[in-house]
């Protein structure tokens, strides 16, 4: 995929690819949930969602993507309200929307190249374009050499990478990564960090990460990945005027707790921040 020409690339660097909550709630029988969330994602900025479990993350992520609607409030993605839209209004909006779940939801009955390539099959595209990019993005990730087998001969890594592959293959200008580390080994969770490195600095995406591993957050903020060394490199990329911005947003009980630079959570004295340090 790194080899794709500048052209193809032109919707990923979309100046419009921004998501604006503002004032949003969300509940369901047991109550409130997101109370009130009001933050903004600049384009290709990436906004690490950290939290403990139950504060909304994922939640967010997913009204993010227009798979909930908000009780209140407005959620908007590129520019467009996509709060109370139809099934059908959104359809064209989520081609442009990347979402990589917590364990990679693969079909389990689906191979790996049928897991890529479902969402471009529902589109109706043909053969001769469905399969060259299903083989790109597996390239990207690594993993063309997986193409017929099943998630269920894949490890745990693996499918997460699939799941990424799979997010990139209409090549959205936003992502979404809902815990996308959780549960791995250290090495893997590094592979899957050098990957989203990656996708930002090559393609400049505008990314939510859900995550309660603050370590991931400081992995994109102090490290860049050099397409011309194809390596990862300490600090930011020196040949881009506009280095992509890494923020934090800490969730508690639903609302904002703490949002902004790396440098300034850690040099927070909040005692509820500082569990997160540790």
């Amino acid at each position: 995929m790194d080899s794709l020409s500048p052209s193809s690339t032109v919707a990923l660097q979309s100046a419009s690819a921004s998501i604006d909550f503002e004032n949003v709630w969300l509940g369901f029988d047991e109550g409130p949930i997101l109370r009130g969330l009001t933050f903004t994602a600049r384009p290709e900025e990436t906004l690490v969602l950290l939290g403990e479990t139950g504060t909304g993350k994922t939640l967010t992520l997913k009204l993010a993507a227009g798979l909930l609607h908000p009780d209140e409030g407005t959620v908007r993605a590129m520019g467009l309200d996509i709060s109370h839209k139809s099934e059908h209004e959104l359809l064209e909006f989520r081609r442009q929307v990347g979402f990589v779940f917590q364990e990679g939801a693969l079909f389990d009955s689906l191979t790996v190249r049928e897991n890529v390539a479902y969402r471009l099959e529902e589109d109706g595209a043909s053969e001769d374009v469905i399969e060259p990019k299903v083989q790109e993005v597996l390239r990207f990730v690594e993993l063309e050499h997986t193409t017929d087998m099943l998630p269920s001969e894949l490890s745990g890594g693996m499918r997460r990478r699939v799941s990424i592959a799979r997010a990139l293959i209409t090549r959205p200008p936003i992502v979404l990564y809902d815990s996308p580390t959780a549960g791995l080994d250290p090495i893997t969770s590094q592979t899957i960090i050098t990957l989203i490195l990656r996708l930002r600095d090559v393609y400049g995406v505008t990314a939510l990460m859900a995550t309660h591993r603050l370590q991931d957050g400081f992995a994109l903020a102090n490290f860049h990945f050099d397409p011309k060394t194809r390596a990862v490199r300490r600090g930011v990329s020196v040949d881009r005027a506009h280095p992509p911005i890494t923020r934090f947003l800490v969730l508690r009980e639903g609302r904002i707790y703490f949002e902004g630079s790396p440098e300034e959570i850690l040099k927070t004295k909040d005692p509820y921040l500082q569990r997160f340090l540790i």
